[in-house]
């Protein structure tokens, strides 16, 4: 069962979009046209919304579908027929469009509230393969494969550090039970004790470091930077919409576009990625994207000019800009469960806001 959150920010978004009054009324009605829905998602809905404890979700998700409903980008004041809600399915394979909502079977909506997560992938799968080829791994170990001496040392120091007994000398031959028993020994967060703590600050700017490089050599051409770019930003084939809110609540609401939207509109001057000192192991990247100036490749979507330094209709003249846009973010390297716990994992986010980053499209 998806969370309470989770519901109210998908479910109430979607009847945002159908033209009722307020939210209340909406509620009261339980429209049939909101697919997937059972009476038991609409009483929890009702109960969250007698209880008050969600009142800035529900708020901002009415608002951004009332937004969609009523934007040039989207609805355009036509009520839509069907709003189909995946709810917490699991999907047969792998997904490229994180959707949440399909409006009339076109409009694919990502419901994306307190998040700067685009990916959460294998380490390999984005360092070695740029997002490229999805496929199950299993037996890998990222840490082993980019910082083995420096594994084993943190490694070592946990063991005399905790005083375990009984786990095998090398860190490549633990076994699942091994893991956890480590793990439940050391400090569930925050600082290990100083001797662990040093060796691991080492091991982790020795993965990142490891990591980056891997990166860099992956992308050894100016098509396959701008492609990695493209994967980042998850652009894909169709446009979506993403709804949904910063981690401060700010509301969220851009489109999504397609490789051939941005190749149109912008070039890729640089990718570039670096290793950061962290708490745990870090890889930085930052893209450069300049507008592009030909007349041919069509004019500026208003929202997106304003981001380059063009004027909006309606407002005062700006000196058009043609330096480089910066894109920025950050990828977590960490194991899926804790420390020695789980698989390591990538987390990739974008620390630009997204109605700065070409190739998102605000909706206003």
């Amino acid at each position: 069962m998806a969370a309470i959150r989770t519901e109210i920010t998908e479910i109430v978004t979607g009847l945002a979009m159908l033209g009722f009054r307020d939210l209340d009324e909406a509620l009261l009605v339980r429209p049939m046209s909101v697919v997937n829905l059972t009476t038991e998602h609409y009483e929890r809905l009702d109960a969250a919304r007698r209880a008050g404890s969600h009142d800035r979700e529900f708020e901002t998700a009415w608002e951004n579908g009332r937004v969609f409903a009523r934007a040039d980008d989207g609805l355009r004041g036509r009520p839509p027929w069907t709003v189909e809600w995946k709810g917490p399915h699991k999907p047969p394979g792998y997904e490229q469009v994180p959707a949440d909502l399909r409006v009339d079977h076109v409009y694919l909506v990502s419901c994306k509230y307190g998040s700067s997560i685009l990916h959460n992938v294998s380490p390999s799968h984005l360092f070695d393969r740029s997002l490229a080829e999805r496929r199950v791994e299993r037996g890998s170990d990222w840490f082993l494969s980019t910082a083995p001496d420096a594994y084993q040392r943190v490694y070592e120091t946990c063991l005399a550090d905790t005083a375990i007994t009984g786990l095998p000398a090398s860190v490549a031959d633990l076994d699942k039970d091994d893991r956890q028993s480590l793990k439940q020994a050391l400090p569930k967060r925050g600082r290990l004790p100083d001797a662990s703590q040093h060796a691991y600050e080492d091991f982790s700017m020795a993965v990142a470091t490891a990591s980056a490089d891997r990166w860099r050599a992956s992308l050894g051409t100016a098509r396959q930077r701008e492609a990695m770019l493209w994967r980042l930003l998850r652009l894909q084939a169709a446009p979506y919409f993403v709804l949904g809110a910063t981690t401060s609540g700010d509301p969220l609401r851009y489109r999504v576009g397609t490789p051939w939207d941005f190749r149109s509109r912008f070039e890729l001057s640089s990718f570039e990625a670096w290793p950061e000192p962290a708490g745990q192991p870090m890889v930085r990247w930052r893209a450069e994207v300049a507008p592009r100036g030909s007349a041919s490749d069509g004019p500026e979507p208003p929202a997106q000019a304003s981001l380059l330094g063009e004027a909006d209709p309606g407002s005062e003249t700006t000196e058009p800009r043609d330096t480089p846009v910066a894109i920025e973010g950050h990828v977590e390297i960490r194991w899926t469960h804790g420390r020695f716990s789980g698989a390591p994992e990538a987390k990739v986010h974008l620390d630009t806001h997204p109605h700065d980053v070409p190739g998102y499209f605000p909706i206003t």
